[in-house]
């Protein structure tokens, strides 16, 4: 399979102060230049150079908005394993698209080694809403055999890869 994206054709090592400034940008995306400089104790100029060196590798994809679901109103969150009728490219890819369009969809992952096929999460108000968005929209997708709930009691953390090492 060929990718025009640039993130698969650039190769970079990451070092350990490169670990250091993906640790401080995964906390505080919104770090200046110079304070991430000083946290690890690089001047200004050659910290930028790193970071955007990070940027154009494609090791950091993007800078993102985290908001707390419980203050906007949304304190449920639930996961949704998702079995479909036939494994054709077609049939995913409209469930895919469809699945996209739900504002209350958080994550989608296509999985293996279980008998479902798509691994959704998704943010809802209330009880009320859940089977609203279970019934009349995730239900109505055209492919959809079976759905599995679970609730989630309690995030204990989430985060991004740093290194493997």
């Amino acid at each position: 399979m060929q990718s025009n994206d640039k993130s698969s054709q650039l190769s970079i090592i990451i070092d350990e102060t490169d670990k250091q400034l993906l640790r401080l940008l995964q906390t505080d995306a919104r770090m200046s230049i110079t304070e991430l400089a000083e946290q690890v104790n690089l001047s200004a100029t050659p910290c930028a150079r790193r970071v955007k060196r990070l940027e154009d590798s494609g090791i950091i994809t993007g800078y993102h908005l985290q908001t707390d679901a419980q203050k906007l109103g949304y304190p449920l969150a639930i996961f949704i394993s998702v079995s479909m009728d036939r494994h054709t490219a077609e049939r995913f890819e409209q469930f895919e698209s469809k699945v996209k369009s739900f504002d209350e969809v958080i994550s989608c992952s296509i999985v293996t080694g279980r008998s479902e096929d798509y691994l959704i999460k998704v943010r809802v108000r209330d009880m009320a809403h859940y089977e609203e968005f279970l019934l009349h929209r995730l239900n109505r997708i055209e492919g959809v055999a079976q759905v599995h709930t679970s609730f989630e009691l309690r995030e204990i953390f989430t985060r991004s890869i740093v290194s493997a090492n």
